[in-house]
């Protein structure tokens, strides 16, 4: 069978180097580089190896509880394609773009067009001469949509066009929707910064505009329905593969221009690949269908049957994302052995990624308003309150995979938390120290339910290929 065949010695060996974990000292570098980064915010903290649990972040300075510790740039993420409809979110940073109005008419022209969640996607035309219109190519919506109560014909374009402001909603501003520069009318951004940097990160390889430089747009837009139709973590992957395709491509401009002469062992190609997997090298673990749960109708007994299929899929996705993307230079990367190490990294790694939507606020405001503001108010803003139904305010959904929050040791008594402030309406990884943490003490965080009880947690995590031996887990045994 294909997926089967062995790979030849040559590209063997550019696979086990880049499947070799960098020395802890390298990784120990790199990540507290990152730490050091501005824009990341991290407080008082310090990446180091542990002998036993490996790498983990540890305390730099005496913590106070409630003290933020890190707002963690991801690596890779994506918002759900389920959640696309709902949310109008900026495809690199996440934050909300558009206005009120227009996030509270998309979602209801899409009602009124009686979009169901076995839809795969929908192309919305808004017939507005805004740089808002065609806010294009949406995933299948999660919520029902067929019982809620419709407006007057023409009210919810009114809303997306700008005909029609929603009272207060000047106190609510979001950035402009900029569309994607290759055209593909599905990711849009709140700047263009956002736009160049998602573009010169990994879009410009994933885009399915007519300006892609993907070496097939067909074979892209397979690989992206095969995973919308069997599990979207192929997308990250995928953002994996040609972020370090495009760091590949632009260290080699470097080196051949004499500014940059990486002195890494192997040849040149290799060395330079080296450098631009670095960011994957230091989080990679497990292989996807080692490490995936095994679901709870599946018996022990299939248990590797399912694991076998599960890499047959892993294989598919592969082939479609090599027709679509390959680079003969980076062809190590799309073998199914690298393949399935990023995406196990991310099954083990990933973080959900959440960012608050300000309808919600909005309609709060609105409630708090004193009378007669209130009332005066509500006389508009009521139909479409009813019209969008219980679910009227939806935040944004997704996952992501952070560097240094992946470092984090789990603990069932954590002393830090991944925790959206109210202030935290972007995709970066909040974590918030939950109790005083005294320089020297490693940081955690919990991977499971606190609340659950010894035995329920410990086959939560078995899934993440340890038993917890932490003070907790060590009083409550039996």
């Amino acid at each position: 069978m294909e997926s089967f065949c062995p790979i030849d010695a040559e590209l063997g060996n550019e696979v086990s180097a880049l499947l070799t974990p960098p020395p802890p000292s390298q990784v120990e570098e790199y990540l507290n580089e990152l730490i050091k980064t501005s824009s990341r915010q991290c407080h008082g903290i310090r990446v180091k190896h542990n002998g036993d649990l490996g790498k983990g972040v540890y305390a730099d300075s005496d913590l106070k509880e409630e003290e933020l510790l890190l707002k963690d740039q991801m690596l890779v993420g994506l918002q759900h394609s389920s959640n696309k409809i709902e949310c109008l979110v900026c495809s690199f940073c996440f934050r909300f773009i558009g206005s009120v109005e227009l996030q509270i008419g998309r979602r209801l022209y899409l009602q009124e067009l009686g979009v169901s969640a076995s839809q795969d996607c929908c192309q919305a035309d808004y017939s507005s001469d805004d740089e808002e219109e065609d806010l294009g190519q949406c995933g299948s919506s999660s919520s029902g949509y067929q019982d809620k109560l419709p407006l007057p014909k023409g009210l919810t374009q009114s809303l997306m066009n700008g005909e029609l402001s929603l009272p207060y909603s000047d106190k609510f501003s979001m950035p402009p929707a900029v569309p994607c520069p290759g055209g593909c009318g599905e990711a849009y951004y709140c700047s263009k910064l956002c736009a160049e940097s998602d573009w010169n990160s990994s879009h410009s390889l994933l885009c399915t505009g007519e300006r892609s430089e993907s070496i097939s747009r067909e074979a892209l837009v397979k690989f992206i329905q095969h995973a919308n139709e069997t599990n979207d973590i192929f997308l990250l992957a995928a953002k994996a593969v040609a972020s370090t395709i495009l760091k590949y491509r632009k260290l080699k401009v470097t080196q051949s221009e004499g500014e940059n002469k990486l002195n890494v062992s192997g040849s040149p190609s290799l060395s330079l690949l080296l450098e631009a997997w670095k960011p994957i090298s230091v989080g990679h673990k497990r292989r996807w269908w080692d490490c995936i749960a095994l679901p709870v109708d599946v018996e022990s007994s299939d248990e590797n049957e399912f694991r076998m299929q599960i890499r047959e899929l892993a294989f598919s996705s592969l082939q479609l994302l090599k027709e679509a993307i390959f680079d003969e230079e980076c062809k190590p990367l799309f073998s199914l052995e690298i393949y399935g190490h990023i995406i196990g990294m991310f099954e083990l790694n990933n973080l959900d990624l959440v960012v608050a939507s300000p309808v919600e606020d909005y309609f709060l405001y609105i409630d708090d308003l004193p009378d007669p503001k209130k009332k005066e108010a509500e006389e508009i803003t009521r139909p479409f309150l009813v019209a969008l139904g219980d679910d009227y305010s939806v935040c944004c959904q997704g996952t992501a995979f952070y560097p240094l929050q992946s470092c984090m040791n789990h603990s069932c008594s954590p002393n830090a938390k991944a925790f959206k402030r109210e202030e935290d309406r972007d995709g970066q990884a909040t974590i918030i120290a939950v109790k005083p943490i005294c320089k020297g003490e490693e940081v955690t965080i919990s991977y499971v339910d606190e609340d659950l009880l010894l035995e329920e947690r410990r086959a939560l995590l078995v899934d993440y290929g340890f038993k917890c031996k932490c003070p907790r887990c060590v009083e409550e045994e039996p």
